[in-house]
């Protein structure tokens, strides 16, 4: 029974982890883009597509593969509207990540030109003790420093 607890305890911690619940999410999030990118493609993108064709519907075109009700078919039609779903979710991944990368480096270029702030303090040569960047004697030593 210890061990069943412990493997229930082990689940619960990766389950609980945060880039696992990323994940799901993204799955989720995923699926429903792929609904809206798949109306896209089947009922925009490919009813012009047809139109510029002379009205074909590439979603029942298929090349017939021997004869009779035995015949194998291919469905390229089907084949074609995957493929442009592809091409349409990549592209649109693509820009979702192009956008959030120059975000990225918007914000590291900004925490980086505030880490090179001006100096407020100076070493003094002769005691090697730091004083401010304007003084002009040593508050430690009290030698001149340039």
């Amino acid at each position: 029974m210890k061990k069943f607890k412990g493997f229930f305890g082990e689940f619960k911690t990766f389950i609980m982890r945060g880039n696992v619940i990323d994940l799901a999410v993204g799955v989720i999030i995923g699926g429903a883009f792929q609904s809206i990118v798949s109306s896209l493609v089947n009922d925009i993108i490919m009813p012009l597509i047809g139109m510029i064709t002379g009205n074909v519907d590439f979603s029942e075109r298929v090349w017939k593969i021997g004869e009779g009700d035995t015949a194998a078919t291919v469905s390229w039609g089907s084949f074609l509207t995957a493929l442009l779903n592809f091409l349409i979710i990549s592209f649109v991944i693509f820009m979702i990540i192009k956008a959030i990368n120059s975000v990225s480096a918007k914000l590291t270029k900004k925490k980086d030109e505030e880490a090179e702030e001006e100096p407020k303090t100076k070493t003094c040569p002769y005691c090697k003790s730091e004083v401010d960047i304007e003084a002009v004697k040593c508050p430690h030593c009290t030698s001149d420093i340039e």
